[in-house]
This record gives structure tokens, sequence and C-alpha cells, in this order.
């Protein structure tokens, strides 16, 4: 079996068809590399006693407290998770673009199920929701190996369509997901920037923890046309046929300009934001979930 660490990168994921083995591979490969778990066991925090009554579980009966006072008392607890994620995924028809070995929309998705199933391992629950103008996929929160396969499966079967249209999908999934959660979003954020970055903000009001993957593609990022080319519009009718390097310029400040918008708001509203390009390992997004996760512990 070839070294694990090969399916850390986009071309050999590619040759992966199925997600839950695309998943474990690159999943598995990555902890392989660490020095230390990233595994958190579950929370189970004391809050009070109440008396016994008849058909309490005897398991939970403080035996110390009965061995002081003669009375028979129950332990409560908080139970927890350590940790609610919720997974984001852009699937309108800009994510479709890419030339090298995946789309945006499938290292999107190998993304979250990378994320799902290494929050599962770690005894978390996870949810899925899959948008375009409105949500397509829309799975709650779940920490069993049953909805992990839900999860693969609604990844696989996605097709990316329509455009972006977010007004309405972030209210939605504020409605959906009314506790507070890690939020991861992965979408390019073309097409939709004000109503995405207002979701954001939503999102924050609402208490949750957001973790950002903005996934672009090298030729949306270096634009590194030479030779005269048909522009088409993904989400658009709008179609331009030009000399790219009479554009190159022009297109490269836009495109820092819009970065710079998206990289502002993120630190306005203290959301981590991670840029990342198709063409590099996917640890990189493994390695922001993880410290994002142990920020998340920390404000705990």
């Amino acid at each position: 079996m070839p070294d694990s660490k090969e399916y850390l990168h986009p071309e050999a994921i590619r040759r992966i068809h199925s997600m839950e083995l695309r998943a474990r591979n690159i999943v598995e490969g990555f902890l392989s590399g660490m020095h230390r778990s990233p595994y958190f066991g579950q929370s189970v925090e004391f809050v009070q006693h109440r008396q016994y009554a008849p058909g309490d579980d005897l398991r939970h009966i403080d035996w110390k407290v009965y061995g002081r006072q003669d009375r028979l008392y129950i332990k409560q607890y908080e139970e927890d998770t350590n940790l609610r994620c919720t997974l984001l995924v852009d699937a309108s028809k800009s994510m479709l673009y890419g030339r090298g070995a995946l789309n945006k929309f499938d290292y999107g998705a190998t993304i979250a199920a990378c994320l799902a199933y290494l929050t599962l391992r770690q005894q978390d629950s996870v949810g899925l929701s899959v948008f375009d103008e409105k949500i397509r996929t829309k799975l709650p929160w779940r920490s069993s190996r049953t909805h992990l396969q839900s999860i693969f499966k609604s990844l696989q079967q996605v097709a990316p369509k329509d455009k972006t249209n977010l007004a309405g999908v972030f209210r939605e999934i504020n409605d959906t997901y009314p506790k507070r959660s890690l939020m991861i979003l992965i979408t390019d954020f073309l097409g939709a920037e004000q109503d995405a970055l207002k979701g954001l903000a939503q999102l924050r009001k609402a208490g949750h923890d957001i973790l950002v993957f903005h996934v672009l593609d090298d030729d949306e990022l270096d634009f590194p046309f030479n030779d005269p080319t048909r522009f088409e519009g993904m989400e658009s009718m709008d179609n331009l046929t030009c000399n790219p390097r009479a554009l190159r310029d022009g297109y490269m400040e836009a495109l820092q300009r819009f970065l710079d918008r998206i990289r502002h708001a993120c630190a306005s509203y203290q959301v981590d934001y991670q840029l990342i390009r198709t063409s590099k390992h996917i640890d990189a997004a493994l390695t922001a979930y993880l410290s994002a996760r142990m920020a998340h512990m920390r404000k705990r």
C-alpha cells in the first residue's frame, strides 16, 4: 500500500471515487503525521443533586451523600458533546470551475467529508447543509456512524447548479441549528459576497463560532491566460472574448480588493478565515480546522 500521505494531494484524491474511502485515507494519513492526538472525550459536568424517586437509574445515586445523610440522592449532569460542528457547503454553479485535478466543489466537498469523518471520530456531532440559491440538503446534528454515511452520500450525489442567493439561506441555517456550534463555511464567495458576509454576521450574533474555507482555483487567483480567450459566466449569461493580457492587471487589482473585503469582514466579525487553493494539499484545511477546534475548546 502506498504511503497514506500521497492521498493528501488533489491529484491523488481525484482517483478515489468513493467519498467514504477518500475521507478515511486523507484523515488517517493526516493523523498519522501528528505528534498529538486531537481527540477529546465527552464533556460531562456535574450540576446538582435531587432526591431519589422510584424508577431513577441506580447508577446515578451518590452513595457518599447517602453515607452521610442516610438519604438517597441522584447526581444530575449537564451532558454535552465537546463540539457541534455544522458544515455549510456551497453548491452553486461557480463551484464547478476547475482545470486542475479537482474543481472547487469536489475540493470543498472532500474537505467537508474529511471534517465530518474527523469530527465523528472525536465523538462530537456534525450536521450538513448544502446550498445554492436555497438549501438543497439539510442534515441535523448526529454523532452516529450511520449519519456519517448519510453525509458521504449527500456530498457524493450533489450536482452544483443555479446561482448563489444567500439572503434566505443563512436565516434558514439559523433556524435549523439554533444552539451554538462551530459553523464551517466552504464557499468561493462569488456572486453573493454581500449576502454571505451579512449571513456570517447573523451567525456570529447568534453565538456560533465560524471557520471559513474560501476555496478558489489557481486560475482565479493567478489569471494565467495569455492567448485570446472566451470567458463564460457560470452564474450569468454574460460572455467575454478578449485578449486576457490586456485585462490581467485590472483583474488582479479587483481580485485583491475582493479578498481584502472578505478578510476585513471576517476579522471584524471574529471569524477564522482560510484562503485555500484547489491545488494545495488538503492537510492544510485539516490543520486550520484543528486550530479552530482548539480555540473553541479554550472558550468553553
